[in-house]
């Protein structure tokens, strides 16, 4: 340009014409298949609506999930309790076995375990599954544990997201978290409050490790000991990949007809932490509570991982549930 102002430099052709392609980049070029995407949810939507109770308002889809909590009966001061959670890196061993139903049952039976300490019942489940590329075939497998553990225990899954992120996570890897919401009637809140000296603690049964304590039980397992997921030891009388894809327990079951009796003083999931971090969560300030170790067998693979990695007794109770994944507090006349 002239007469007085700057040149301007000639502008360089797009890349896309100067290397004669004849069109221009697409979400897909970049990683990114929403064609592929839908076609998921397609399937997807099938195995949720299996799920479905009453109060479920809309299908999979829609852009927020509507639940009507009069469906769910006569309520006199509903309290709605939430929780959100991950697997961990129980899902490394998913991706060594290519076992992905039972990391959403995992999932789900985590969180209901969460928000039943408080006294709540589920009512609907959300999902977030993350993955570089999207593997149909994975995720399918990964709803359907969702869906089976959400139907077992009466709680809808209700909505979700399926993320497909190029460059973010590895060939083959992915992320996957959940939210809960559950009911409880007021009075019925489970909160430590009642919690008194000479109260009685029990504790519940796990099914191996969980959800937690997974990085430890790795760095054990397959680094130092040099096993692979299809290696079998016999002190666990299974493969290694079995043990530790064990689904983590809902206690649900177990406990929802205790609720209303008023039975329950406090409820401790054993979770990340272990018995140090997470029994003095429900306690009143001032008390503290006394474990007498023996009084349960401890399964055979946390011996096998304490022997093998020589980990002191407190470093096992604070980082695994040690055969324990529901601590009860209860008045010692109803022991």
């Amino acid at each position: 340009m002239k007469g007085g102002g700057r040149e301007r430099a000639a502008r360089p052709a797009p890349a896309a014409r100067r290397n004669g392609a004849a069109r221009g980049l697409t979400y897909k070029d970049a990683g990114v298949d929403i064609d592929a995407k839908m076609r998921a949810i397609q399937r997807l939507r099938l195995i949720a609506r299996g799920t479905f109770r009453k109060g479920v308002l809309t299908d999979i889809g829609s852009f927020g999930g509507l639940f009507d909590l009069t469906a769910t009966g006569p309520l006199h001061h509903p309290v709605l309790v939430s929780s959100t959670d991950g697997v961990g890196s129980k899902l490394k061993i998913a991706f060594q076995t290519g076992q992905h139903k039972t990391v959403g049952m995992d999932l789900v039976n985590h969180c209901i375990n969460d928000i039943l300490v408080q006294g709540a019942v589920p009512l609907f489940f959300l999902d977030y599954i993350a993955m570089g590329k999207l593997d149909a075939d994975v995720i399918i497998d990964v709803v359907a544990g969702l869906a089976r553990a959400c139907r077992d225990s009466g709680c809808a899954l209700i909505g979700g997201e399926t993320a497909e992120m190029p460059d973010f996570y590895k060939p083959g890897e992915y992320d996957l978290a959940g939210f809960i919401v559950g009911l409880v009637e007021r009075e019925l809140v489970i909160d430590g409050s009642r919690i008194a000296s000479g109260d009685v603690l029990i504790g519940l049964a796990s099914s191996g490790l969980h959800t937690n304590g997974y990085a430890l039980a790795r760095k054990i397992l397959f680094e130092r000991r040099g096993l692979k997921p299809e290696s079998r030891v016999p002190e666990l009388n299974r493969s290694v990949g079995e043990e530790l894809l064990a689904v983590h327990r809902s206690y649900l079951p177990v406990l929802r007809g205790l609720i209303p009796a008023g039975a329950l003083y406090g409820m401790a999931h054993i979770t990340g932490g272990g018995f140090t971090d997470n029994i003095p969560r429900i306690l009143p300030r001032g008390l503290s509570a006394r474990i007498d170790l023996g009084t349960w067998p401890v399964p055979p693979v946390f011996r096998y991982l304490q022997d093998t990695g020589r980990i002191a007794d407190d470093e096992m109770f604070r980082t695994f549930n040690m055969g324990i994944g529901m601590v009860l507090v209860v008045p010692l006349h109803r022991e």
